[in-house]
């Protein structure tokens, strides 16, 4: 079925619960404003700002969307970016795309000028709803947007070259338009984080967001009664698609914008919440926070909380086990996918499988999954070789870029660029990606596998291993190591810690500094090599 069809069926069954909730820290009560389409609620045990809406004035709002679009020409097919902060408008602008039939384009809000322009053209936008946070970065492109190009301001005061959300939306009707939608029709233009080049623009179909939701309550048992706290941005498929397991059930989310810990674990405490996706910075945040005190868990109502899971990036087992000492109660999974593979859950760990801490699973829901070599052949159990991944959520190409296409699809089987390895209980453990592969003295080092060792250290708050280059060896293999506050750690403690790895495994060189991650958690590997190896980041170069 098409996506849209779930958010009809939600507003029918359940059109006066609560859908959706924002809440925001950082809004002070003398900045409210404009939002008056939807309900306003201060509970007095809270002290931030805070929406909500409920399912009928979602499908409403996604309506109002939906016609405005269609009434000022967009047609089936084209196609609508979104560059949006987390907040309440964020989704019933997607569905209303959807209902329009047309596609929807969500953009990376870290993304530059020059990067937004790249997207819109590779997408082939002709309407872009925009914030406030991006007024300069629009301003600077405005010149290149193509001629005809709707701009719809989401926010205060209206720049004069664009059109005001609010007041259009408001103006348009709220009933379904009549538009045929089948889930076999183009839905979503995603792009890859940019981390192994320029964006490409990942083309997915209705039915593979509907596996998607359809997969995530599965995984996660999520029922009726849930509350799932996102806190990662909407314009990745990772959030989207966990939270389309709330969309799959009906039941209650939590936009929350902010992710200190006291920030989670009063949102989690406040509005019950029983579901939270955390990326790995977090999660060490909050250890760190409980660890010196900060954060004391007697402070908030925390038992209704039956679920952590991570992804987005490998996982340090020794995160998850210390995770389990402060709720041991507490089902953990942890989830890999791709936006080419409509993100996460084409591998999951199993929220039944914590003995497994440290593999990233077994084929998820509809999925099947193959570790090969170079020449494309299955190997042998235990080795290490590229893993291949298939089912109802592979895309359906990068978008006007077959060559790139083909080389990651190959008779239905989408090559990931992750190396990979299977025990013999059939679990698949990640070992890295195939590009950040260091071969020193022509041994292949896995850097993921060298970080899970360093992670164990109490010490360490992040790490990150890459390859700088070596006149003898070829490449040697860098720790970046980021030390908890308050403690300190030498290069010669670490080099006394790495006695137990293999001689040709141990870090070569210690760098005492953060570790620079991306919107979505994982470790910005290009950054990191451009400062420490004067590499050029591969995002600014020609975007052919």
């Amino acid at each position: 079925m098409p996506i849209t069809d779930l958010l009809e069926r939600n507003s029918k069954l359940y059109g006066e619960e609560v859908a959706l909730v924002e809440i925001n820290p950082e809004i002070r009560e003398e900045q409210r404003v404009t939002w008056k389409e939807y309900e306003l609620i201060q509970p007095t045990s809270t002290s931030y700002y805070r929406r909500q809406i409920t399912w009928s004035v979602f499908d409403e709002k996604a309506n109002r969307v939906a016609n405005m679009l269609i009434e000022r020409g967009i047609s089936k097919g084209q196609k609508c970016a979104i560059l949006l902060m987390n907040c309440l408008e964020w989704l019933p602008i997607y569905f209303g795309i959807l209902k329009a039939g047309a596609l929807a384009v969500p953009l990376n809000f870290r993304f530059d000028a020059e990067e937004i322009d790249y997207c819109l053209d590779a997408s082939d936008s002709d309407v872009l709803f925009y914030g406030p946070e991006f007024i300069g970065r629009i301003e600077d492109i405005a010149g290149k947007i193509k001629k005809n190009t709707l701009l719809f301001f989401v926010g205060d005061q209206c720049p004069s070259y664009a059109d005001d959300y609010f007041r259009q939306v408001s103006n348009s009707s709220s009933v379904a338009p009549r538009i045929l939608i089948e889930d076999t029709d183009d839905a979503a233009i995603y792009f890859s984080s940019g981390t192994t080049g320029f964006p490409k623009a990942i083309l997915h179909k209705h039915k593979a967001l509907s596996q998607s939701a359809q997969m995530e309550a599965i995984h996660h048992e999520t029922k009726k009664n849930d509350n799932f706290l996102c806190i990662p941005p909407l314009y990745h498929t990772g959030a989207k698609m966990h939270w389309f397991g709330s969309l799959y059930t009906g039941s209650r989310a939590v936009l929350l914008k902010g992710n200190s810990p006291e920030a989670i674990f009063r949102a989690v405490s406040n509005e019950g919440c029983t579901i939270v996706w955390l990326l790995v910075p977090w999660a060490q945040d909050i250890l760190a926070a409980l660890d010196s005190g900060r954060l004391k868990l007697e402070d908030y109502k925390l038992s209704q909380w039956r679920l952590m899971h991570i992804g987005a990036q490998p996982i340090p087992p020794s995160l998850i086990r210390r995770w389990l000492e402060y709720f041991p109660d507490h089902k953990y999974d942890t989830n890999y996918g791709l936006s080419e593979s409509t993100g996460p859950g084409c591998v999951h760990l199993g929220l039944e499988n914590v003995r497994k801490v440290g593999a990233i699973g077994v084929p998820g829901y509809g999925w099947k999954t193959k570790i090969v070599d170079e020449q494309n052949q299955i190997v042998a159990q235990g080795e290490v070789g590229e893993l291949c991944v298939k089912g109802p959520g592979v895309m359906v190409e990068y978008y006007k870029n077959p060559e790139a296409t083909a080389e990651v699809l190959e008779n239905g089987w989408l090559h990931t660029g992750d190396m990979a390895q299977q025990d013999e209980e059939g679990f698949i453990f990640l070992v890295d990606r195939k590009k950040d592969v260091i071969i020193s003295g022509g041994e292949n080092l896995y850097p993921v596998q060298i970080e899970n060792f360093l992670a164990k250290n109490t010490r360490i708050h992040d790490v990150a291993v890459i390859g700088l280059p070596d006149p003898r060896l070829g490449e040697i293999a860098a720790a970046i190591i980021q030390v908890k506050d308050g403690m300190t750690l030498t290069e010669e403690e670490v080099n006394q810690f790495c006695i137990d790895l293999p001689r040709y495994k141990r870090p070569r060189k210690i760098i005492f500094a953060n570790v620079i991650r991306n919107a979505t958690g994982k470790i910005d590997k290009p950054k990191l090599r451009a400062i420490y190896c004067g590499e050029r980041l591969v995002e600014k170069q020609n975007r052919s």
